[in-house]
């Protein structure tokens, strides 16, 4: 009896121990084979890795191009491509080596170190091969060497601020889709256009070149190499953006050759309302945390401290709002506190010379008497221009709301319950000082507004994106921006008055009269750092003023009192620009 118990719980316990290595086994290969452990390991993955050997070609995400099509930041390369168990075969490798133009010796010492499938570099770079090396090298049929074009990023990046990165974090991918299934190795976007596209762009699977291998790592003789790539034939999608690289290209040398540290430039053509460059200073550098720096940050779209260029607004109010003419003359010779004028006394100026100078006093008393009519009327005036509110493309695709430019900062004209009645305070504001901050794109799309006659647009960065296929994902049309404007004369009134900043002799930026086309625009310094006399020194404006193509506005940021002007990046710029185009 004791004996048949004790066989009894012998019994249970192996079936106990059975069932809960049953529950295990479940557990592992039906429960959680994408989600194992604390670790979140995906088993399906980690065993597909163990029988194979596989390099990628393309990790399948949308790309860039620019408005011609030509791709941005990425390159399709011929790759020599080897597999690491050609070390335990005899290949021909004097043949690869003769067709490829390599030597044997380099070719062999690559491949000794190789863990994993590599490409083969000369000089730290893909060696290069023509189309006729790769079809001859295919035709050898050897295992393990394979040729074929592999799409990597550029050594140098433009635009990289308004494009965005990529990151593997899962607590970002998690916060942004959910429970949704994404592959360990799938990026997704970080900041700029990559993020805020990042649903078109996700990665419907990567192309690789797959070779099955058996325990030991060795080839599974009489299985060729396979290419896989995902069976969708949309993906992946090609955005079109709206940058012209030979004026991208441009912009970043004339930032680099003015050794702009912080700061850029923005272009946007005024009747498409489009960026066609944008250069974001300091650089953002291959293979930088997105999330860390200040280079990863898109200053073309954030405020700063904007100077005299808000004379722009005061003049348009006053226009509007009959408040001058021709024959009023302003004291120039004095500050906008009412004292002697020490570092520029300009003696009685008329309203139009007074902008062409940038006379402080004039714009001062100008906005007090605005405020005195009604203490809104800045703020009325600068949203009438788009130095405001937001600038960039916002609206629904497919009934979800996409906003095109990360991180846009809307700027203002006031701090929230300051004083819009003081006269002090209004006074600065009318220089651009006191509480205004405005970021170089709301600049560019006040001279873009001015100089269409004060028709109000939202700038694009992308115009459509594209499937695989050719047809259209989805399309970002020209849209106006709702809002009041200012009426067509005062536009016109303005555009006279921003073309003799440049053209008349004592103009804030006479400096541009060299050029080979006619510039209208206005000049801005800004303190921004008393101690350190740091001041913020801008130009926006377009060009040429007789047939308005493009819109700019370049910054020098927390810039010393000797350094280069925004006025000579511009003038560095545009002379690039007459080499490229044929401008009227």
């Amino acid at each position: 009896m004791l004996r048949k118990k004790r066989a009894l719980a012998t019994a249970v316990l192996f079936l106990g121990m059975f069932l809960v290595l049953l529950a295990r086994l479940i557990d592992i290969q039906l429960v959680r084979t994408e989600s194992f452990s604390k670790y979140h390991l995906n088993l399906l993955e980690e065993s597909v890795k163990q029988r194979v050997q596989s390099i990628t070609l393309d990790d399948g995400r949308g790309k860039f191009y620019d408005r011609t099509g030509a791709p941005i930041n990425h390159k399709a390369v011929p790759a020599l491509i080897l597999f690491p168990f050609l070390n335990e075969m005899a290949w021909p490798i004097e043949k690869v080596s003769a067709i490829a133009g390599v030597d044997e010796f380099s070719l062999s010492k690559q491949l000794k170190g190789a863990k994993k499938p590599f490409v083969l570099t000369e000089g730290g770079k893909p060696l290069p091969l023509s189309e006729k090396q790769m079809e001859t090298i295919n035709a050898l049929k050897i295992p393990g060497v394979f040729a074929a074009f592999r799409l990597m990023p550029m050594d140098k990046l433009i635009a990289p601020q308004l494009l965005g990165g990529l990151t593997l974090s899962k607590e970002i991918k998690e916060k942004r889709y959910g429970k949704r299934h994404l592959a360990s190795e799938v990026k997704v976007g970080d900041k700029g256009l990559q993020e805020q596209l990042d649903e078109f762009l996700l990665s419907d699977g990567e192309s690789k070149l797959v070779y099955h291998v058996d325990g030991m790592g060795g080839p599974l003789f009489g299985v060729d190499i396979k290419y896989l790539a995902p069976g969708n034939p949309l993906y992946p999608v090609k955005v079109k953006t709206t940058l012209d690289q030979r004026l991208q290209e441009a912009a970043e040398e004339a930032v680099e050759e003015n050794h702009i540290q912080k700061g850029g430039l923005i272009l946007i053509d005024i009747e498409s309302s489009e960026i066609r460059a944008s250069v974001s200073r300091p650089a953002f550098t291959k293979g930088q945390d997105p999330n860390k720096g200040d280079g990863a940050k898109n200053k073309m779209v954030q405020q700063a401290a904007l100077g005299s260029v808000f004379k722009t607004v005061v003049a348009a109010a006053a226009i509007e709002e009959n408040l001058v003419d021709d024959a009023m003359t302003f004291n120039c010779n004095e500050t906008i506190q009412g004292t002697q004028e020490k570092e520029r006394p300009l003696g009685l100026l008329h309203f139009g010379d007074s902008f062409a100078q940038s006379c402080n006093k004039t714009f001062g008393d100008l906005a007090i008497s605005l405020s005195k009519k009604d203490p809104g009327l800045l703020e009325k005036y600068a949203e009438k221009l788009q130095l405001v509110g937001q600038s960039g493309w916002n609206g629904n695709v497919y009934h979800s709301r996409v906003v095109q430019l990360y991180g846009e900062e809307f700027g203002r004209v006031w701090l929230e319950g300051a004083s819009k009645q003081e006269e002090k305070l209004v006074a600065q504001t009318a220089i651009g000082q006191q509480d205004v901050q405005v970021s170089p794109l709301g600049a560019a799309n006040m001279m873009a507004t001015i100089a269409r006659g004060g028709e109000r647009r939202m700038v694009k960065a992308v115009s459509r994106i594209d499937f695989a296929n050719g047809t259209t994902a989805a399309s970002f049309k020209e849209d106006q921006q709702k809002g009041a404007s200012i009426s067509h004369s005062t536009a016109l009134k303005l555009q006279q008055l921003l073309a003799s900043v440049v053209s008349t002799p004592k103009g804030t930026a006479a400096l541009l009269q060299s050029l080979p086309f006619q510039v209208a625009g206005k000049t801005g310094t800004a303190q921004t750092n008393k101690e350190k006399q740091q001041l913020n020194m801008w130009f926006a404006g377009y060009f040429p003023a007789d047939h308005p193509k493009y819109a700019i506005a370049a910054v020098r940021l927390e810039a010393q009192q000797d350094d280069r002007s925004a006025t000579r990046l511009v003038a560095d710029f545009l002379t690039k620009v007459s080499k490229l185009e044929d401008l009227p």
